[in-house]
């Protein structure tokens, strides 16, 4: 048997590849145990495994300690980063503090130029002393060239992380950041990965680029595991809408403590090359998911100012929101769609059991909130993070489909929809579990990614590209290339240079005809397909069309269908919402 698991900040969700599945609260200080308790008594041939561990280690600052080298002059790199503010009027908000403190960054002697040729010779490695876990190595233009980033590694021995390893791409600043936080993610992701090896035969781990990896490459760079989960239900979002006829759509996945959505167009979810996280630029290959504060467990509260503020502290799986009954006094999204009437009280959810109205409706009195107030506020923030991916980003939203999945997606799909004025809602099959879905439907996959060192000569890029796909292997590949204009400073990936005008036209609403473009980045993935082709039907295929005002439960996720829309049952297996005034 094949297991897919999702650990989420509030649900711990398996899906077996017999169709059935699970849905066990997830344990904070312990994620590896609501994973055995979601197994139950199965040990799966292969566990593929999408995990937050990664990235909760990052928001919470609980990673080792580490020592950067790099070359001399640039020790502070990583403190001076680039000449931006994370919020422009606000003079109060700050850049996260470094990860390695000044102490502990040493620079070595040495230089390569920008073509990657040596013009000074690599000096003597600093030692970095005994109270150190992990060495972060990042030097100039080792994209390029890593033979002093080699060196350095050979010199000083033991847990070393090289950039050239992590993320071979030009940028210094974005380089060092990623391989930092790649070294100090690596102890406590390795140890718990590690601890699933005794749950199934193989484990697999899924990458924030929407593929499976070996759990030895994932416990070396678990950078690439920071949006590691929601990239599983983004896969499986996309498949689901264009099985539904919708191949141009946004994914929007609700769980109990964050909202990501992801833009699909022509059913390909939009690549990156970068994310933001918790305020540290991430720069390995990842699906372009845009993710926000804004879930089931979000805390209402009234601020200083008398605003109605939702979020972004969640009361998470304990204590859970009030109405669980299991010690939460704050008010919840989840509370005040129960005493809306969106969520059936005597249903329960899995694991929680019956809810406890009353007690949801004592804790939005206590907070002086209203459920209505609650659920307008978290909806606005939702809609903001669907614009962000697609007016932002010249895509006209009432092209679109919008994908409802996670356990509160489909409770707040309608109204998103109604404020962008969307085609349409999908609601797939297994919604609520459908990230762990994703994953165990995955496909292997390998990502290559090389900074080309002559930005407008392109002749010898396509043979480039195809040395990549040799290393990249795989059943299935595909080729981008990181593109823009000359003199611009930043780029978008596209198919191929070709395809570059068209793009920048799509994203910025013009493009320059007969103006030099460069290539700074080749991308190759290798894929190879999962095992698990399709599942078997589950309980949505027993699904009926209904008619708003409207609850619709599920094991896994209950739907609201407010006046003025209807359900039709698509022979996919998933509900299409249209407004039934249309």
């Amino acid at each position: 048997m094949i297991a897919g698991v999702d650990t989420g900040g509030t649900f711990t969700d398996v899906v077996f590849d017999d169709g059935t599945s699970a849905k066990v609260p997830s344990q904070r200080e312990d994620p590896a145990a609501a994973v055995a308790a979601g197994l139950g008594d199965v040990r799966p041939s292969t566990l593929a495994h999408g995990t937050t561990v990664a990235t909760n280690a990052l928001l919470e600052r609980r990673g080792a300690r580490v020592a950067l080298i790099t070359n001399a002059g640039f020790e502070d790199v990583i403190e001076i980063g680039r000449q931006d503010r994370p919020s422009l009027y606000d003079s109060r908000r700050d850049r996260p503090v470094p990860l390695v403190d000044r102490d502990h960054r040493f620079g070595v002697a040495g230089r390569l130029d920008a073509a990657g040729d040596e013009i000074a010779p690599l000096g003597s490695v600093p030692a970095v002393g005994d109270d150190i876990d992990v060495v972060a190595v990042c030097l100039l233009h080792s994209d390029l060239n890593a033979a002093h980033e080699r060196s350095v590694a050979d010199a000083v021995g033991g847990d070393v992380v090289c950039s050239h390893e992590v993320s071979p791409e030009f940028r210094e600043f974005e380089r060092t950041v990623t391989t930092v936080i790649s070294a100090y993610l690596r102890p406590l992701t390795a140890n718990y990965l590690q601890r699933l090896t005794t749950l199934a035969g193989e484990v697999l781990v899924m990458t924030s680029a929407g593929g499976l990896v070996p759990l030895a490459l994932a416990a070396e760079r678990p950078a690439s595991l920071l949006l590691s989960g929601p990239a599983g239900g983004v896969r499986a979002g996309a498949a689901a809408a264009v099985a539904a006829g919708f191949p141009d759509a946004v994914t929007f996945d609700m769980g109990g403590t964050s909202t990501d959505v992801c833009l699909v167009l022509d059913g390909v979810p939009a690549p990156a090359a970068e994310r933001v996280v918790a305020g540290f630029p991430v720069r390995v290959p990842s699906l372009d998911v845009h993710t926000i504060g804004a879930g089931g467990g979000s805390i209402a509260f009234v601020d200083a100012g008398g605003a109605l503020v939702v979020g972004p502290e969640s009361a998470g799986a304990a204590p859970g929101p009030t109405c669980y009954g299991r010690g939460g006094s704050r008010p919840t999204v989840t509370d005040a769609d129960l005493v809306a009437g969106r969520i059936p009280a005597d249903v329960g959810f899995p694991g929680i059991g019956a809810l406890d109205a009353a007690a949801a409706q004592r804790a939005l009195d206590a907070a002086d909130v209203t459920a209505a107030g609650v659920i307008a506020v978290v909806d606005a923030a939702m809609a903001e993070a669907v614009r962000a991916v697609t007016i932002n980003r010249g895509v006209d939203p009432r092209q679109l489909a919008l994908v409802a999945f996670g356990g509160a997606g489909p409770l707040h799909a309608c109204a998103l929809a109604d404020e962008l004025d969307m085609a349409a809602v999908i609601v797939p099959a297994r919604a609520g579990v459908l990230s762990a879905a994703g994953i165990l439907a995955a496909p292997r996959q390998h990502d290559v990614v090389r900074s080309w060192p002559t930005p407008s000569d392109h002749s010898g890029v396509a043979d480039a590209l195809r040395e990549l796909a040799a290393e990249a292997s795989g059943d299935e590949i595909v080729t981008r290339v990181d593109c823009r204009y000359a003199g611009q400073s930043h780029e978008l990936t596209v198919p191929s240079v070709a395809d570059f005008p068209a793009e920048h036209r799509r994203r910025n609403g013009y493009d320059q005809p007969g103006a030099p473009i460069e290539v700074v980045a080749l991308r190759v993935s290798g894929r190879t397909a999962s095992p698990v082709e399709s599942l078997p039907a589950d309980g949505s295929a027993s699904r009926e069309p209904a008619v708003g005002p409207a609850v619709v439960s599920e094991p896994d996720c209950t739907m609201w269908l407010p006046e003025g829309w209807r359900a039709d049952v698509h022979e996919s297996g998933s509900w299409i919402l249209r407004r039934s005034r249309s």
